[in-house]
């Protein structure tokens, strides 16, 4: 959940994509200002939604290290436009990184962060070495991979290990053939090595499962188009480990010791950046922002305070 005490507003940013307009969903704590220096929140996915980051808004209270803080949906997730009818090819790396310059234009943004988690940080990466932004100062990778491969290999370390790997695997192998058990598979997985708090957050199981494959009573809600296509086409293979010598800003390496994304999966960025730092929270998982709430707030706003 987002600080009880934090103030946000919120609203739609237009899009135009192909001529046609669409909205970008947003929620901002704090007041961006021509002074202000925001973190951008880029979420997982790709297909999810930002409700699980929204412990990061404590950067916006009152304190040492308060500052803007700004999450929105990526469009075709969330409460943002949603796409179910459009091709394959609609579906590409460039269509979310025009849309974060969309969002940077329309709060007149010069300079600021990005924390990505996840495929967050994968477009946050992405958006560096495309755009080369001037604004930019330092971006964070919170639990993101380099590589689509490395990711995949992961997943099946980490099955293999649990006491019911063999039925686990099944379930994941059905994919999105089979949502229901594809779900189940998932929950498995994600109770060991994708959120260790107890009972799972809401914010976590909305815009993380519920986002994709509805909610699990209704069924009602879920739209995987984002997720299927991205996977199938535009990130089936992807790699950019070869391309971070071109991230010029510092950066911020995370992740967790029971994290989906294990050393090998997020290690270039720490290794193939000229500017970086890499801290593993020793109690986490994937989401060391709920896990370890107080000591990922601190660490990202020292970071911040750090980079000039």
């Amino acid at each position: 959940m987002a600080a009880p005490n934090a103030s946000f507003t919120e609203g739609f940013i237009p899009l135009v994509i192909d001529d046609e307009e669409h909205k970008t969903y947003y929620k901002l704590f704090g007041t961006i200002t021509e002074d202000s220096r925001p973190l951008i929140a880029l979420h997982g996915g790709p297909g999810m939604a930002h409700d699980y980051m929204l412990p990061i808004s404590d950067l916006s209270l009152p304190g040492p290290h308060s500052r803007p803080v700004l999450f929105y949906d990526q469009i075709g997730n969330g409460r943002s436009s949603h796409f179910k009818d459009k091709p394959r090819e609609f579906f590409t790396v460039d269509l979310f990184v025009n849309e974060l310059l969309n969002v940077l234009k329309h709060f007149k943004i010069t300079k600021y962060d990005i924390v990505g988690h996840s495929w967050g940080g994968m477009l946050a990466a992405e958006f560096e070495i495309r755009v080369q932004p001037e604004g930019l100062k330092s971006i964070i990778f919170s639990n993101s991979l380099t590589a689509t491969a490395l990711w995949g290999q992961s997943q099946m370390k980490l099955v293999s290990q649990l006491p019911d790997s063999k039925d686990v695997m099944q379930l994941l192998g059905a994919g999105f053939g089979d949502p229901a058990k594809y779900r189940s598979g998932l929950e498995i997985l994600h109770a060991s090595h994708g959120c260790l708090v107890r009972p799972i957050p809401k914010e976590l199981t909305y815009s993380v499962l519920d986002t994709i494959f509805g909610d699990k009573e209704t069924g009602q809600g879920g739209d995987p188009t984002v997720t299927i296509n991205m996977f199938t086409s535009a990130l089936n293979g992807w790699n950019i480990s070869d391309k971070l010598d071109k991230v010029r800003v510092p950066s911020l390496v995370i992740n967790g010791r029971k994290d989906l994304a294990q050393d090998f999966v997020t290690a270039d960025y720490f290794w193939k950046i000229k500017k970086s730092k890499w801290v593993t929270f020793e109690n986490s998982s994937h989401v060391p922002m709920w896990e370890e709430r107080e000591k990922y707030i601190q660490l990202v706003g020292e970071w911040l305070d750090s980079v000039q």
